[in-house]
């Protein structure tokens, strides 16, 4: 029993853990907003489902595009830690701007601070977990942080639904109280021990994109691809509360789903590990695909309920293995701007299916929205199976 669970463990080094623990209060602080911000600019602000989808989208691709530059200026400064500290105080600090907001720009504005902060810090961050372990065991390294990521956001809305119903917090309060686990995130941050890159490779970073191999861009191709389908997860939040689901169920409901993905994180980084990168990938893909045909197709809460719990799995994969994977393809010197440039994409093409999906869901009908993600999630599925080859960690380097 010691002798599994050990092994189960094996490679995790105490940087890996605190930046687990710094995801989780990141998240927490997160996640109290995230299901209620859709709620708060309909019903509140009285926006429309373009609007969610143009403050939602915009904020997440400013997270992601600027992670390619942070990425970049990590690599070329070839420092980690600092980068990763200002980026979690922004989003911290932008978090009680979208309370104080009074019209949907406000929110947008204080939304994508926020973002941004999130956006500067998470390269940075990957690649001090990439750099923590050795190379065969960077899947449950970034599974790991993946589950203290999945688990904050579990956490999050749930007290949420504490303060609001249990202590009565007007909705405005809960940004302005969401600063407090955005700072907890930040000092986890300060007790990680960086290990300073080798002088050499500065000068192998300063090539630019040109850097990165064929491989790679290739994997980026298929997660565009993939992308191009993968609407902000508010359209499901906003489909459960339309058919008939009352605000508590709503906030339970995505709950549920993020312990799900909170919990499926580290065995699928190990799963990965084990079993390739890709294989496990393209599973996430095929999750996705039947759970949006769910959500396309069903008006019942039990199963809208049990579709969005389904899709937290795909959550919980796609963040651990995505990640690791990009990684897979370039040099340690280079991981932090491979990341980035992974994350970039996923944001830029998450906002234009954020922005198709809020065109779908005032101008047509909500089940078109969930239809076209699907058809995506096969294209990008495919894409992946036929032009990317599997692969795992074999290389190996001295963990921080």
């Amino acid at each position: 029993m010691v002798t599994t669970k050990t092994r189960r463990f094996a490679g995790i080094s105490r940087n890996t853990v605190l930046l687990a623990f710094s995801s989780l209060f990141a998240d927490i602080s997160s996640e109290m907003l995230y299901p209620i911000l859709p709620l708060f600019l309909t019903q509140t602000l009285h926006a429309g489902g373009t609007v969610v989808g143009l403050v939602q989208g915009t904020a997440e691709a400013a997270q992601n595009v600027i992670q390619g530059l942070s990425g970049w200026l990590s690599d070329k400064l070839r420092k980690r830690k600092p980068l990763a500290l200002v980026g979690y105080f922004v989003s911290a600090v932008g978090k009680p701007l979208m309370g104080l907001a009074h019209s949907w720009p406000g929110v947008w504005g204080g939304r994508s601070l926020d973002r941004l902060g999130a956006g500067f810090r998470s390269a940075p961050r990957d690649a001090l977990i990439a750099s923590s372990v050795e190379d065969e065991y960077r899947g449950r390294a970034f599974g790991l942080e993946g589950l203290g990521d999945n688990l904050g956001a579990f956490l999050g809305p749930l007290l949420a639904v504490l303060l609001t119903v249990s202590f009565h917090f007007p909705v405005r309060w809960i940004f302005y109280t969401a600063i407090v686990p955005g700072l907890f995130a930040t000092l986890m941050i300060l007790l990680v021990r960086e290990r300073s890159l080798p002088v050499a490779s500065k000068s192998k970073i300063d090539a630019g994109l040109g850097q990165f191999p064929r491989p790679y861009w290739k994997y980026l191709l298929v997660v565009a691809l993939f992308q191009l389908g993968n609407s902000s997860n508010s359209f499901l939040i906003l489909q459960t509360r339309s058919i008939g689901a009352s605000f508590e169920t709503t906030i339970l409901i995505y709950a549920g789903f993020n312990l799900v993905a909170a919990l499926i994180s580290y065995p699928a980084g190990i799963a990965a590990d084990k079993w390739g990168r890709r294989n496990v990938l393209a599973l996430a893909f095929v999750v996705f695909f039947i759970a949006y045909l769910g959500f396309a197709r069903t008006g019942n809460v039990l199963l809208i309920g049990v579709f969005f719990i389904f899709y937290g799995q795909f959550q919980g994969i796609f963040r651990s293995v995505g990640k690791a994977f990009a990684s897979d393809f370039v040099p340690g010197q280079l991981r932090a701007s491979a990341v980035g440039w992974y994350s970039t994409v996923v944001g830029l093409l998450g906002l234009v299916a954020s922005v198709v999906a809020g065109q779908l869901w005032d101008r047509i009908g909500h089940s078109a929205v969930f239809y076209y993600g699907a058809v995506f999630a096969l294209l990008g599925g495919a894409g992946l199976v036929i032009a990317i080859p599997n692969k795992q960690g074999k290389e190996t380097i001295r963990p921080e």
